[in-house]
């Protein structure tokens, strides 16, 4: 799990699965799409890619794409039925391959790749399988490449995430029966490691009054019964955060739920108070550095000639933005990159921390009582062990009740990630805990893996050294059971 996880597909997947876009191919602007199409385009949910191979605008619905029309640049029409052939076609597409080398099967039941989130109950899905290893899943109605597998992903799969997570077919697709028993499971690790390490501590002895081999000694055993003690001395604690912080990812208990805002209680009710207005919350300041824009500010500005102006980029993707009221595009690259391009094609390479600045203490009702400052290294709360997350960023610190933090990025002007005192919980008893996500740790790597990897190996030692224990006592128990029943026999 530290280098590898559940295979899925990701927005750069999808960006590098895209072609690049055809200005030729590009005949109508948004405006004049979603007219002939019969809708209202918001200029800030506007994207610009590919579909079935031919450019298509995809308006409205959420980020990526979700929940979103999707119009054909070239002529207008509106995407809607989802025919075989199209499918085929997508998924060859996508994997490189000839359909012809493809074996092509309906999804009935949820399998080892579908067995997680919405994919489980997706219906009607269409598997594609070629001989180099590729599996695709494509949602029959829409046509959209929802699972992604090669042969490498699906072996570091079943040694990370499968068995990290549990996620065996025949449990995990009844998810309630799946939490059931991933909660249990932890609280049961839990208890018995705290019983193990309660006991250890009260079968020491400190001044020795032990005797082995006629030696004086601490700890009253020897063999595999002394290396588990001492690993459990060792390392239990970490056994002990790592099985109660998976617990709380869980969030069985309504106090949890809470503290970690995953509760009904918490879903209705604001995470950041003011976000949407004046307050000062990370959609108020979101707003404000994206401001109001219109589809007329863009009319000057066709996505056929800017992209003929940028023909030096490999532009997967357009994307309408804005930047305090200035219309902006963001071309979106593979290997998911991006780049900021004024309307005349001009790149932007980074917004004035001035103006920035000015533009989060116009949505505060006081700007003295928030303090902003520049970070070029990952803190306590702004973290990534990848490094993907940007760096520098400005750090805005409310002074509210729940001590806000937001994170904004300087070259592309979005809120980054924001972190409230109400996420103490998730930050600190889980990521904390369980990852061990520490600045002192992450920011100097590979320390972090050394030290994960060193506790996850005392862990497997502990973990060895209480299954030999176990069989030899179950093994003496079932000798001793044999023998008993042989003996009234003989008799």
């Amino acid at each position: 799990m530290m280098y590898w996880t559940f295979p899925g597909v990701t927005a750069v997947d999808r960006l590098n699965h895209s072609p690049k876009l055809d200005p030729a191919k590009i005949l109508l602007s948004p405006a004049e799409a979603a007219a002939k199409a019969g809708i209202q385009a918001n200029p800030t949910q506007i994207r610009l890619n590919s579909f079935d191979g031919r450019p298509v605008y995809r308006i409205g619905g959420g980020r990526g794409g979700t929940g979103s029309r999707i119009i054909y640049a070239d002529t207008g029409d509106e995407q809607n039925d989802v025919s075989s052939e199209m499918l085929d076609r997508i998924a060859s597409a996508w994997a490189g391959q000839r359909l012809a080398d493809a074996r092509k099967e309906s999804v009935e039941e949820p399998d080892q790749w579908t067995v997680a989130g919405q994919l489980r109950n997706l219906r009607p899905m269409y598997k594609y399988s070629w001989p180099d290893g590729q599996q695709l899943y494509l949602d029959g109605t829409t046509g959209e490449v929802v699972q992604y597998t090669t042969f490498g992903s699906r072996i570091a799969a079943h040694v990370s995430a499968i068995p990290h997570w549990v996620y065996y077919t025949p449990l995990r697709k009844d998810q309630p029966r799946w939490i059931t028993f991933m909660i249990w499971s932890s609280i049961v690790g839990t208890v018995g490691t705290i019983i193990g390490m309660i006991v250890a501590v009260w079968m020491y002895s400190p001044k020795k009054r032990y005797r082995l081999d006629g030696q004086p000694t601490g700890i009253p055993y020897r063999g595999q019964k002394r290396w588990h003690w001492i690993f459990g001395m060792v390392f239990g604690v970490a056994t002990v955060t790592w099985t109660f912080s998976g617990l709380l990812s869980l969030g069985p208990f309504p106090l949890v739920q809470r503290l970690t805002g995953t509760g009904p209680r918490a879903e209705a009710a604001p995470r950041n108070p003011g976000a949407g207005g004046r307050g000062g919350g990370q959609q108020g300041i979101a707003s404000a550095l994206r401001g109001r824009v219109k589809m007329d500010d863009f009319a000057s500005a066709h996505p056929r000639d800017l992209l003929a102006q940028v023909s030096h980029l490999d532009v997967r993707e357009l994307e309408w933005t804005s930047f305090a009221g200035t219309p902006l595009f963001s071309a979106n690259l593979a290997d998911g990159k991006s780049q900021l391009l004024s309307l005349a094609g001009s790149p932007i390479v980074e917004f004035a921390y001035e103006k920035l600045i000015d533009i989060v203490e116009s949505v505060v009702p006081d700007p003295k009582a928030i303090e902003i400052k520049t970070i070029d290294q990952y803190d306590l709360y702004y973290f990534d062990r990848t490094r993907q997350r940007p760096l520098p960023v400005l750090l805005v610190l409310m002074n509210d009740e729940d001590k806000t933090r937001h994170y904004i990025d300087p070259k592309s002007a979005r809120v980054v990630t924001t972190y409230s005192s109400r996420n103490w919980v998730n930050r600190w008893l889980y990521t904390g805990l369980h990852s061990l996500n520490f600045p002192f740790l992450y920011n100097y790597r590979p320390l972090w893996d050394i030290v994960v990897i060193t506790f996850m190996m005392g862990g497997t030692a502990l973990c060895v050294t209480s299954l030999v224990l176990a069989w030899r006592t179950l093994g003496r128990k079932l000798k001793r059971t044999a023998v008993n029943d042989v003996l009234p026999r003989a008799t």
